[in-house]
């Protein structure tokens, strides 16, 4: 489990340029025209919105699968999503690496879902308070995302709900550092991530992860 953590806070760290480009512009706009103290209230309550949902969403995955492979008394059951999970990393690899987009017609799937959200983030705009910001973050933290249904995966196999929400938390962590930081320097962070050398040493270390995670759970599997 704490390889698991590991995994998703680096994965995270790894991909914050896409969640740079998909939130982060968003984060950004919230700080336009307000103080530096409001601006950072405002930045900070985003994020921790967004990280709640992730945990929500970690738990309800990482419960359900837990309780349907304990009902169904399927050993193998936790196993083989393992092994999904994995192909799940690769994909994610040749995503971030952009060697190859696959990724983004799981991505597509999220559409319909994002679609009955967005209004209610919508609905919150202007930000009255600083404290909008939470359910704002928590509303965006659905936002369609290949990272974070990749991730989902790994907190689907966690074997609880709390370990799911652990994994998921994880992984939103890793993501902070960029999004804490807007300006210049997220300018100067963006440019790095985006960079080709870092986008293969990025997609090279989770496509490691994924190759000797699937081969952890082939076997796992043939050893049941």
């Amino acid at each position: 489990m704490t390889l698991d953590l590991i995994g998703a806070f680096t994965i995270g760290l790894l991909g914050a340029g896409h969640c740079m480009g998909m939130c982060g512009g968003i984060a950004s706009l919230l700080s336009i025209g307000q103080s530096n103290k409001t601006s950072t209230a405002l930045i900070v309550n985003y994020n921790l919105g967004r990280l709640i949902s992730y945990a929500l969403i970690g738990s309800v995955v990482g419960g359900t699968i837990a309780g349907i492979a304990s009902l169904s008394q399927f050993n193998h059951a936790l196993a083989i999503l393992r092994i999904i999970a994995a192909c799940f990393m690769i994909l994610l690899a040749f995503y971030v690496g952009r060697w190859w987009n696959g990724l983004l017609i799981v991505e597509k799937l999220g559409q319909a879902l994002w679609k009955r959200i967005s209004p209610f983030a919508n609905q919150l705009l202007p930000l009255r308070h600083s404290s909008y910001a939470i359910p704002f973050g928590f509303l965006w933290g659905w936002l369609p995302c290949g990272l974070v249904y990749s991730t989902l995966t790994w907190a689907a196999v966690s074997g609880s709900a709390l370990g799911g929400a652990a994994t998921m938390l994880a992984f939103g962590l890793g993501t902070l550092p960029a999004m804490l930081l807007v300006g210049t320097s997220a300018t100067k962070l963006k440019n790095l991530q985006n960079s080709l050398t870092f986008r293969n040493i990025a997609a090279i270390s989770i496509l490691v992860y994924g190759l000797y995670t699937g081969c952890e759970s082939v076997m796992i599997f043939n050893a049941n």
